[in-house]
């Protein structure tokens, strides 16, 4: 899209220009069918948010920044700023938005920094040069992929639909989890549970967001995939649990490329129970372990209708608890045997035999001479 030449149709009194920044004070807005071209800094202490028409932000030589007390909203929105576009205040964009050069910056210290896709605004033009490096944000109610990267590789993360209906929030980082340089304490990669048998050391994203889904993550061949797996088919999304401390497995349901490129979507879970997520390993049943399938859909289908743990026969000497997001018991059983639907039988429940609700709910598995089981599972109907 050719540049645009830098429009003004404001009251005087509303903002001062200057070589080194637009500064409104005052109410201002691009009209339906109006341009206006930004080649310097824009600071925005006024009102800029009810915009129809473009926005565009241009430098061949020099970075630009947008700053101010009051996050500016656009309606269209196209970056052609070589040495990038750097955010010091939240920047929306309504209907869509292209990158043509350079990336936009946002601090990852300050994560209510970010650039807000609202209503599931579109975008096009992203890659390795051209994404957002920090935060982004997506409120709407179809799938989203957020253009998010970090050291010049785009790596993009996907949720479902019904994460956007609340504003969710993604970043990547391409650092080793166990020496964070945004999160005030480290991840341990050797700290995982009893199902997995590795995690990344390279790289992990951020997801923050209070509804369910299922998360797809991308590698490429800086992600160094070959050390975890030699089959894809063993590799899991990971997540640290903030109640236990410690790696988690949180599935793989769909996967696709090699162990140089590709993505791998998880099972449905609650962004917000997770700091960051990475990649893992697991495997079948191997010298007598289990595999936690965590995913419930108690409809009749032959598809996942009981929790199911592989290998629990091999270890009659069991105990399985299920509790609800308040701590209530809604199931317990000795010598479990793959059999739970979904319903609720806790010696706590107040309305016993009926079908518990979707969402997430935590197990415990105690078996006999091993240490404790725990973790998440989702029922969905």
């Amino acid at each position: 899209m050719d540049k645009i030449f830098f429009i003004i149709a404001c009251f005087l009194a509303q903002f001062i220009i200057g070589q080194q920044a637009f500064h409104n004070f005052g109410n201002i807005q691009i009209h339906d069918q109006g341009k206006i071209g930004f080649h310097t800094n824009l600071t925005n202490d006024g009102t800029f948010d009810q915009n129809s028409g473009l926005a565009g932000f241009y430098s061949t030589t020099d970075e630009l920044t947008i700053s101010g007390d009051n996050k500016p909203v656009f309606h269209d929105m196209e970056i052609d700023v070589v040495n990038d576009l750097f955010l010091e205040v939240a920047v929306g964009i309504t209907n869509f938005q292209e990158f043509i050069n350079g990336r936009v910056q946002t601090p990852r210290d300050r994560r209510i920094v970010s650039l807000d896709y609202v209503n599931d605004t579109p975008y096009l033009g992203e890659n390795n040069d051209r994404y957002v490096d920090g935060y982004a944000s997506i409120t709407g109610i179809l799938d989203f992929t957020f253009p998010i990267g970090d050291d010049y590789r785009l790596r993009p993360m996907k949720v479902d639909s019904q994460i956007a209906t609340n504003t969710s929030k993604g970043a990547y980082f391409f650092e080793n989890p166990n020496t964070p340089n945004f999160f005030p304490s480290s991840f341990d990669t050797n700290n995982f549970g009893n199902s997995l048998f590795g995690v990344s050391s390279f790289e992990f994203w951020d997801l923050d967001s209070s509804i369910e889904t299922r998360v797809t993550l991308t590698w490429d061949d800086n992600s160094n995939i070959p050390t975890l797996v030699d089959d894809l088919e063993n590799l899991r999304v990971v997540g640290w649990d903030k109640n236990l401390n410690q790696w988690v497995n949180l599935g793989n349901t769909a996967i696709l490329g090699d162990l140089n490129n590709g993505e791998i979507t998880s099972e449905v879970i609650l962004p917000d129970n997770y700091t960051v997520l990475t990649f893992g390993t697991s495997s079948s049943i191997l010298d007598g372990d289990l595999q936690v399938f965590t995913a419930v859909s108690p409809n009749g289908d032959g598809l996942n209708d009981t929790f199911t743990i592989q290998g629990i026969s091999k270890f009659p000497d069991n105990e399985l608890s299920i509790f609800n997001r308040w701590g209530v018991e809604v199931y317990n059983k000795k010598e479990y045997d793959n059999s739970w639907a979904g319903i609720s039988e806790g010696r706590a429940t107040i309305a016993k035999d009926e079908e518990l609700p979707v969402g997430t709910y935590f197990y415990i598995l105690k078996i006999n001479g091993q240490k404790d089981r725990s973790g998440y599972l989702y029922i969905n109907r």
